[in-house]
């Protein structure tokens, strides 16, 4: 059955079929599993059909969570961690092997969409690691044209904000030089491939470094003046569509004009140190609820009006195990037993009952 299946897939695409797409809708979730208490891939799996949350990204490529989005119909990006990317840059065998072992053995009975080679590489200070970057992809983009699934799954990577320099105002904004002798070459074979600029952004930790230069209504959708971009004549009235902008203006500086960013990380945490004093339950439920509303809209940022705006969730569950600043362990729209961080309309796991299938709708 799993061939026929994907015969039947190959067939619906055609030879004239369009490069591979991860993204259908506006709406997706991390789901992150740095957590010792968080619940199994199968309830995961429960929870999302109940929530009606479609796309998924996690940051491995872990059996038991494919196994689990068997037949489930979520769309699933995986991740090839950092700590591989060296060695599927040199080694094209190994690449072959990872993704027949990881992405074709699953196929089509998991929909994998996607595989995000890496994640915030350039700009986080690991020269060799970043100059791995681009073979790594071009490997594991050969190893889906050899099986014949690279219709069917895109390859991307996440950048963070720190690949930009002079980013305020948006139309400022460039790849810092060291940064861009290695992203126009990946920007290049991305642009053939039909890849997009892939983008963690977080209002949160703008506002939350540059406390009293922030509005923090501007980083919340909340209604406030906004800010005026004089050379571009465009109007912001959130931080969020300022940050992608931004990033389109950095790639139309370096001559990608026509490529599609995608947010593939945003959300605010719910508690944090005393440091983070905006980090608490009513900012992160102001802050998700407005994003959903805005990404309901279906509609672009004022420098790119006609591109509608994507954007993936940071993330699923808090997680307990999250080295870093107390942030870090709260960004989730779910507690660590499947409960609500805070309403959103979303239905939790029953808490009452570990082994529960079900869940409530309260």
């Amino acid at each position: 059955m799993r061939i026929l299946g994907f015969l039947f897939l190959a067939c619906f695409l055609g030879r004239d079929a369009r490069l591979a797409m991860a993204f259908t809708g506006t709406f997706g979730i991390n789901y992150g599993r740095i957590a010792d208490n968080i619940p199994s891939p199968d309830k995961v799996v429960t929870l999302l059909k109940a929530a009606k949350i479609k796309n998924v990204r996690i940051y491995d490529a872990d059996h038991s969570v494919l196994n689990a989005f068997k037949g489930t119909g979520l769309e699933l990006v995986i991740g090839l961690p950092n700590g591989y990317v060296k060695e599927m840059s040199t080694n094209a065998d190994h690449a072959l092997s990872w993704v027949k072992d990881n992405v074709e053995a699953f196929l089509p009975d998991t929909h994998i969409v996607g595989i995000a080679v890496g994640n915030e590489i350039l700009g986080g200070g690991d020269n060799d690691l970043s100059q791995a970057l681009l073979g790594a992809v071009k490997n594991i983009y050969n190893a889906t044209k050899k099986l014949g699934i690279d219709r069917v799954v895109q390859i991307s990577t996440a950048h963070s904000q720190a690949v930009f320099i002079n980013s305020y105002p948006p139309s400022n904004c460039t790849f810092k030089e060291d940064v861009a002798q290695l992203m126009k070459p990946l920007l290049e074979f991305f642009s053939q491939i039909g890849s997009p600029f892939c983008l963690n952004a977080y209002p949160f930790l703008a506002y939350t470094y540059n406390v009293g230069k922030i509005d923090i209504n501007y980083a919340l959708f909340q209604p406030n003046k906004g800010i005026d971009d004089v050379k571009t004549d465009l109007h912001y009235d959130n931080l969020l569509d300022a940050q992608i902008d931004a990033a389109y203006a950095a790639l139309e500086d370096a001559g990608f004009k026509k490529m599609e960013v995608i947010i593939t990380e945003t959300g605010w945490a719910s508690h944090g140190d005393q440091s983070e004093p905006a980090a608490t339950p009513s900012n992160a439920r102001t802050y998700h609820y407005n994003l959903r509303k805005r990404l309901a809209k279906r509609k672009g940022t004022p420098l790119r009006p006609k591109h509608v705006l994507k954007a993936y969730i940071f993330a699923l569950f808090n997680e307990d195990s999250k080295p870093g600043a107390g942030s870090e362990k709260y960004y989730g729209l779910f507690k660590a037993d499947g409960s609500i961080s805070y309403d959103l309309g979303f239905p939790g796991l029953k808490s009452s009952s570990a082994s529960s299938p079900y869940v409530s709708f309260k």
